[in-house]
């Protein structure tokens, strides 16, 4: 399994990243990405310290472990600064907190990620068809989340998805050990947003492959 999307105890999750990923191998993940919550205040601290551990920890954790950051909640104008400043800092994957339907995200997220270039869109919510088509056309995916309230739109983003091409990460957006795939339940989620078996396939080898062009 991949799971681009998780958090840990450098932002709201209850875990320490080796408890995470540990609990994650045994749960049969082949990669995790840590993508702790970050705006200007904090990217500095948290990114070095994610990489450092993703670092420590790979030679003997059985997955691979990916440094990223979730750049959440800031002014749609700031987001391009901030999704440079992750690289530069060392995040190998950037998400955006995107316009889930169950948080007050400032309108125009979702539009700024897919024009900075991130990687994923979280939970784009009511996700339009101009910036679905966009995401489509930069290669960047659109989340499929199992996590709470961010779920209620997935039908619609894997409608959107389909109807323009746009790839698809489906994640966990985990904050508690409980959070993350059991063996099958990715699928599951894949199947309850409406996605056929053969698109979860195709997405599930689309992400692989982007991700290992990645980490080479």
């Amino acid at each position: 399994m991949i799971d681009l999307h998780t958090h840990t105890i450098f932002s709201d999750g209850e875990l320490i990243p080796a408890e995470l990923a540990r609990r994650a191998a045994l749960n049969g993940y082949k990669y995790l990405a840590i993508t702790d919550h970050a705006d200007s205040s904090n990217m500095d601290f948290i990114i070095p310290r994610i990489v450092n551990v993703c670092n420590d920890l790979n030679p003997d954790i059985g997955l691979t472990m990916i440094p990223g950051i979730e750049i959440t909640h800031v002014p749609p104008a700031q987001i391009a600064d901030l999704v440079t400043q992750a690289r530069k800092l060392g995040a190998k994957i950037v998400v955006v907190h995107g316009e889930t339907i169950a948080e007050p995200v400032s309108s125009g997220t979702n539009r700024a990620a897919i024009e900075a270039g991130a990687d994923i869109l979280a939970h784009p919510g009511i996700i339009s068809d101009e910036d679905a088509e966009l995401a489509a056309q930069k290669g960047i995916f659109l989340e499929i989340s199992a996590r709470k309230g961010h779920s209620l739109s997935n039908g619609h983003v894997a409608d959107i998805a389909r109807r323009f091409g746009a790839s698809i990460s489906i994640d966990t957006d985990a904050h508690a050990p409980g959070d993350l795939f059991l063996p099958g339940q990715q699928k599951l989620v894949a199947m309850g947003a409406g996605l056929k078996e053969v698109e979860y396939e195709a997405h599930k080898a689309n992400l692989l492959a982007w991700l290992l062009n990645l980490l080479t």
